[in-house]
């Protein structure tokens, strides 16, 4: 594990580890020490933001044929589509860790939105830090690139995948300044970091689309979509978790009492994700509804795009 053996985790995972040599899987220090594949490779880059393309160029180069890569993929646009240019060279498809483009309530709500001429669909992201300088700045530190490119990068990617909301088809964005929140905080380094707490906006496009986000790093555990009518008026809201995942949610908060809440809500959508990745690694079927690392380049555009518009909005 390296520097990080002796830290909080360290114990659990080394028992972990142990358990799984045990069932034959292999633990290395880098890909280099990996055999060569036998069968087609996949990789799972679930890093650091900033350690994404060294990963990324290091999983080529071991064999991998195809590379599910976590949000947001990469700290800049520019290092992202290099990326892709990157593996497209090799051959090697990059498929993007999204959950929420296979998520029940995004799909029912946008089946919902679609029965209504004229209707709007709002995405609602909420996580459960402590409303308190101390943990919002730890926050803030740990997720330096920002709540765009981080928590609400999940809705940014919807949007890029079913409302056509890329940066040459924003007509505009207006921030919600009553609901939004932006603060500068110490963080457990010392330094300060600004970052938004909470933030809705909404884009309207070239092609007509009206579409909202609203994320909240106090807002609780469960995330949601609403659709309103061409008054307003709310005609249609679905969770995430609902009652059907409940259950489910309920099990793994016994078993795992320490996790981030969130980790529950999100489980069944991860497995499915990264189950449809698996299976178009081994045969080449589409992996139905899983975002691209092109959907992935227009998203973070749209992240970087609108980040200093909202700051300012916000002032």
């Amino acid at each position: 594990m390296g520097a990080g053996g002796e830290g909080p985790g360290g114990a659990d995972f080394k028992v972990w580890q142990g358990e799984a040599e045990g069932a034959g899987v292999k633990f290395a220090t880098s890909l280099a020490d990996l055999p060569e594949p036998s069968a087609p490779r996949l990789a799972l880059i679930s890093g650091r933001t900033a350690d994404n393309p060294r990963l990324l160029t290091e999983s080529i180069a071991n064999g991998c044929s195809c590379i599910y890569l976590e949000k947001p993929g990469a700290p800049t646009v520019a290092e992202l589509e290099a990326m892709a240019t990157e593996a497209e060279a090799a051959g090697v498809e990059v498929l993007m860790g999204y959950n929420k483009n296979v998520c029940k309530y995004v799909r029912k709500t946008r089946e919902f939105a679609e029965t209504v001429p004229g209707s709007k669909v709002t995405f609602v992201s909420n996580n459960a830090y402590e409303n308190t300088a101390e943990s919002l700045g730890e926050c803030f530190e740990r997720n330096a690139e920002g709540m765009l490119k981080n928590m609400a990068i999940h809705e940014l990617a919807l949007l890029a995948s079913f409302y056509d909301v890329n940066v040459d088809n924003i007509e505009s964005v207006t921030a919600d300044k009553e609901f939004s929140s932006m603060q500068t905080l110490p963080g457990p380094s010392g330094n300060d970091f600004t970052d938004f707490d909470k933030i809705k906006f909404t884009i309207k496009t070239k092609t007509g689309t009206e579409v909202s986000v609203q994320a909240d790093r106090c807002g609780g555990t469960d995330s949601y979509a609403y659709v309103t009518d061409a008054e307003g008026n709310e005609i249609f809201r679905y969770y995430m978790p609902d009652e059907e995942d409940k259950a489910h949610v309920k099990e793994l908060e016994a078993k795992f009492p320490t996790a981030m809440p969130y980790f529950f809500t999100q489980d069944p959508d991860y497995i499915t994700v990264k189950e449809r990745v698996a299976k178009h690694t081994v045969d080449g079927a589409p992996a139905d509804g899983v975002a691209t690392i092109g959907i992935a380049v227009d998203t973070l555009k749209v992240a970087e795009y609108l980040t200093p518009l909202l700051q300012e909005q916000l002032k």
